[in-house]
């Protein structure tokens, strides 16, 4: 018998049917040892979160320790740019019914009735030597407060309340003497000159609470 060309030979085992259902089976089992291999107990799982929080806590306090800031009160004297931490400032007020007063000190503007209180009004710029631009619908009363002193300094403007990195901060510029040096903290990258305010409010030469109250 000659055979056909192109025919199929013959096989002599038969395929074996493929059983899905068992490799389904298979995977499953196969995937739910893998996820119990990787599920920790409780007692690790307390361990991996107590070492957690204690790696985030020593990176916060690294972080702290790197970049710690401030928040100040920026406004502007003249053309400058001066920052005095927020701790010490009680408010900010609208230049309101400045009352000037004889026989002060050239620096103290005047005072003013603020809720009740009479507060004497200081013009930083005396002491500076900043140019005097005047009084503007802009100009405000930025309240400075400590334990026993309570007086108010003259903004040309407020700008805004921000924060500052006390590592930005670098010493006053060489160029500051005297009275003006001894009242700032130092200059931010920006340009922003940082007051002490805890020096401005114990100054023997700025308090005048007792001279106008009087």
């Amino acid at each position: 018998m000659t055979d056909t060309p192109g025919a199929s030979p013959q096989k002599d085992k038969k395929s074996t049917p493929i059983n899905f259902h068992e490799i389904e089976q298979r995977l499953e089992f196969a995937r739910a040892a893998v996820e119990r291999r990787w599920i920790p107990s409780p007692e690790e799982v307390q361990g991996i979160l107590q070492a957690r929080a204690l790696v985030l806590a020593q990176e916060q306090s690294s972080q702290e320790a790197a970049g710690e800031a401030v928040e100040v009160l920026e406004f502007i004297l003249a053309c400058e740019r001066y920052a005095i931490e927020v701790q010490y400032v009680r408010q900010v007020a609208f230049l309101e019914g400045l009352t000037p007063l004889p026989c002060t000190p050239a620096f103290v503007l005047g005072i003013v009735n603020l809720h009740g209180a009479i507060l004497p009004v200081i013009n930083l710029k005396f002491f500076f030597e900043l140019p005097e631009k005047g009084l503007t619908d802009l100009s405000k009363i930025i309240v400075l407060q400590s334990e026993k002193t309570l007086f108010g300094i003259l903004a040309d403007e407020v700008v805004s309340v921000r924060h500052i990195l006390l590592a930005d901060v670098h010493s006053s510029l060489p160029t500051l003497t005297g009275v003006r040096k001894i009242y700032l903290k130092g200059v931010t990258p920006e340009r922003v000159a940082l007051l002490d305010a805890g020096k401005l409010l114990a100054s023997e030469d700025i308090i005048v609470q007792e001279q106008v109250a009087g």
